[in-house]
């Protein structure tokens, strides 16, 4: 192994991939833009608020103290709408999802239930909702949820079952923390693979090859430059993930050892995948094609972008045979759950994969199998 060699093979991929900016963007720029999208759009949602509508027909003070109940549950911002309106028709007009009215006689019924004990007194509430907006069932739900609890103070007993919620983690943690651990494997993953088979592939077909195995360099050389230009490639994007994900949404990742392990693990596993690929394929196209039908699956359903518990039971079967399945819970288990013996697990499994693959890859790596 000659490491003067293997040394000007990794600056000239370098150079290579500075100067292809659509490879730049989709290797660097695009993990960023994912998360940057879905952590926007997930952020906060076990705390965020949405906008109700309240129109007062009561105009007492105990329809003021209601309506200030709700605001103070954290689960709305409320803007009050004038009693003379038609509900429904402004509701309609405005593109209001959600709008509560409160009856005229709430004060009345509430006296006769909390200072004469009446249990018959009741009031109904009118809520006119837009069954066709998917947000209207989530606030429709949060709205249940704080009146059940006003309820339940009016009422002055104890309920006889009580529930204590106790997290098997020491804090809660948001989507963009579940998130990031898989968008790290996703964009590793595809880099490998692609990179494994656009190197080897189109230099194939163009000659390239043919050429080098009349040069000094030799498999090693060749099979060692790329992969610490993956390593690279890698740790690159690595690092801009996570400073973007810390930047601008403040995660909390637990940062340890199991984190280089398994982009390690990654890398050896998807550019081995590559280089047999490459090898079976008979041209740069068919390669990228075969490279392309295994990606999307893994990507999709190996619990990249969601939970693989929300997929139907079948789907949850072959999501578990998937490689990037063990990347993907390896990395969550180190950084999210830190389980260092889950994530011994998925580092395990993931490795038997890897070294297979790999030693497939480099027996199926020739640099003389062009030469006629």
């Amino acid at each position: 192994m000659n490491l003067r060699v293997v040394g000007a093979n990794l600056v000239v991929s370098i150079k290579s991939f500075y100067r292809e900016k659509p490879a730049v963007f989709f290797r660097i720029a695009f993990p960023v833009l994912l998360i940057l999208v879905f952590g926007t759009i997930f952020m906060d949602q076990d705390t965020r608020s949405f906008d109700l509508y309240v129109q007062d027909l009561d105009q007492t003070k105990a329809s003021a103290q209601l309506v200030k109940t709700l605001e103070l549950s954290g689960k709305f911002k409320i803007t009050m709408i004038a009693p003379a309106l038609n509900v429904p028709q402004y509701a309609k007009d405005h593109k209001r999802n959600l709008v509560l009215s409160i009856p005229e006689g709430y004060e009345t019924s509430l006296m006769q239930r909390m200072a004469l004990g009446d249990p018959d007194a009741s009031v109904t509430f009118t809520v006119v909702y837009d069954p066709g907006a998917p947000a209207a069932s989530t606030k429709m739900q949060a709205l249940d949820s704080v009146l059940a609890g006003i309820n339940q103070e009016m009422s002055g007993k104890p309920p006889f079952i009580r529930s204590a919620k106790i997290s098997i983690l020491a804090r809660k943690y948001r989507f963009i923390e579940f998130f990031v651990p898989g968008i790290i494997a996703m964009t590793v993953m595809t880099s490998s693979l692609f990179g494994a088979v656009n190197v080897n592939a189109e230099l194939r077909q163009k000659g390239v090859i043919r050429k080098l195995s009349t040069t000094p360099i030799t498999r090693t050389d060749w099979i060692l430059s790329n992969i610490l230009y993956q390593f690279v490639l890698a740790v690159l994007s690595t690092i801009v993930i996570l400073l973007v994900s810390y930047a601008v949404f403040h995660v909390s990742l637990q940062m340890n050892a199991w984190l280089p392990v398994f982009v390690v693990l990654d890398v050896f596993a998807f550019v081995g995948l590559g280089m047999i690929l490459t090898r079976v394929a008979k041209d740069a196209e068919s390669a990228a094609a075969a490279a392309n039908a295994f990606m999307f699956p893994m990507m999709f359903l190996s619990g990249t972008f969601f939970p693989v518990e929300m997929m139907p039971g079948f789907l949850q079967k072959f999501a578990r045979i998937l490689p990037l399945y063990y990347v993907n819970e390896g990395l969550r288990a180190s950084m999210v759950s830190v389980d260092p013996m889950a994530a011994l697990r998925y580092a395990a499994v993931i490795g038997v994969f890897a070294i297979v693959v790999f030693v497939l890859g480099i027996m199926t790596t020739t640099l003389s199998e062009d030469v006629t």
